[in-house]
């Protein structure tokens, strides 16, 4: 069987790994084009705070948590250990222990449930976040959860690559485009002036996806949001081990990694197209924010700005299978802010749509040809 995988962003990094894994003959076709989400994306995995709450979201992230150290394993044993990941903790704070019952509530509903990789949680008095994120207002109250994991999406992504490349898999280079290939079932890649023929095609090309398809006549919904990230630096070395921060009303972040960096984030730029520019006004945005809850970090360095494009839906849930009108696809993108909890899985899926597996997930609810009502 041979595959083309368009997009070696964390969906189709993971998506040619799991096909090679299979024995698939897999051609990886990637732009190199700015504002890939993976690298731009902060590392926070701990779907038990998202601020989505449907159901079908639900099922998929807490998936795509456990599986998160069985591929971890599966990349090891391929000699890929330079995945940067780590379970550290999760805190939400605000300004009152009692702004946090809602928090506390929901977590607890989970752990009824089974859900044990939220770990354990606590309500922190006020000062007891910045006991363990040094540079918080001294102020804040907090919830502390002991399961919420930080991962580098690039380094995961590299060592999927590596080891997809380790079975087999070819890497090409160039703006990939999709022709229709003897039938309207079968679909074929042109790149770099050369057609790759292929059973089926697994189109991960993230926010430049619905471009890609239309060609086809296959009409997706998704569109670029651009996110604007902020890596700053400190003069602690224990960055690495501290909790990820979520202010309760607010939707941004702090996390540590090694070395002193912290990230800062992240701008949502609905209607944003492809424009990959560093703006003041989402600089200051993000800086107002992050240093509302954390003024201690005035005095970082502004070591590096980030932009991204996340591929965003209307109803917030993935483009995950085939199109009825051209069966030769599997459509694998659309996971919006939360792809780097959810992008893993999504590939291992779409490698499982693209032989003829049963997923292991039913992804009925994903279809990529779906209609949402705009708000």
């Amino acid at each position: 069987m041979r595959a083309v995988v368009v997009g070696a962003g964390i969906v189709g990094a993971s998506a040619a790994f799991h096909l090679a894994r299979r024995g698939v003959e897999v051609d990886l076709v990637d732009s190199h084009a700015p504002g890939r989400a993976t690298l731009a994306g902060a590392g926070i995995v701990c779907p038990w705070l998202s601020q989505s709450r449907d159901p079908r979201y639900e099922t998929l992230a807490f998936a795509a948590v456990r599986y998160y150290p069985e591929l971890v394993a599966r990349l090891t044993a391929a000699g890929e250990t330079g995945v940067d990941c780590a379970v550290v903790g999760g805190l939400v704070v605000a300004p009152a222990r009692d702004q946090l019952q809602a928090v506390a509530r929901r977590l607890q509903g989970y752990l009824d449930r089974g859900v044990t990789e939220v770990g354990q949680v606590r309500l922190l008095d006020a000062g007891g976040p910045k006991a363990l994120f040094p540079h918080l207002d001294s102020t804040l109250a907090g919830l502390y959860l002991s399961g919420a994991i930080r991962v580098s999406g690039e380094s995961l992504r590299v060592a999927m690559l590596n080891a997809a490349v380790k079975a087999g898999a070819r890497q090409r280079f160039g703006t990939a485009t999709l022709e229709r290939n003897g039938s309207t079932a079968g679909v074929g890649v042109r790149v770099a002036g050369e057609l790759l023929r292929a059973d089926v095609v697994v189109v991960a090309a993230g926010a430049w996806s619905a471009e890609l398809c239309r060609p086809l006549d296959v009409h997706l919904e998704v569109e670029p949001q651009r996110g604007q990230i902020l890596h700053l630096r400190v003069e602690e070395t224990s960055t690495a081990t501290w909790p990820l921060i979520v202010p309760v009303l607010s939707e941004y972040y702090l996390l540590g990694f090694d070395a002193g960096r912290v990230v800062m984030g992240a701008t949502r730029e609905s209607g944003s197209g492809f424009d990959f520019r560093i703006t003041a006004g989402g600089v200051a945005e993000v800086l107002q924010e992050g240093l509302r809850i954390a003024p201690g970090l005035k005095r970082a360095t502004l070591t590096e700005i980030r932009v991204g494009f996340r591929p965003m839906t209307r109803d917030g849930l993935p483009l995950l299978g085939r199109p009825r009108s051209m069966p030769g696809l599997v459509i694998a993108t659309g996971l919006g802010r939360y792809g780097l909890t959810v992008g893993p899985y999504v590939g291992l899926l779409a490698a499982q749509l693209a032989t003829g597996e049963t997923p292991q997930l039913d992804v009925a609810c994903f279809d990529p040809e779906r209609r949402v009502a705009a708000c």
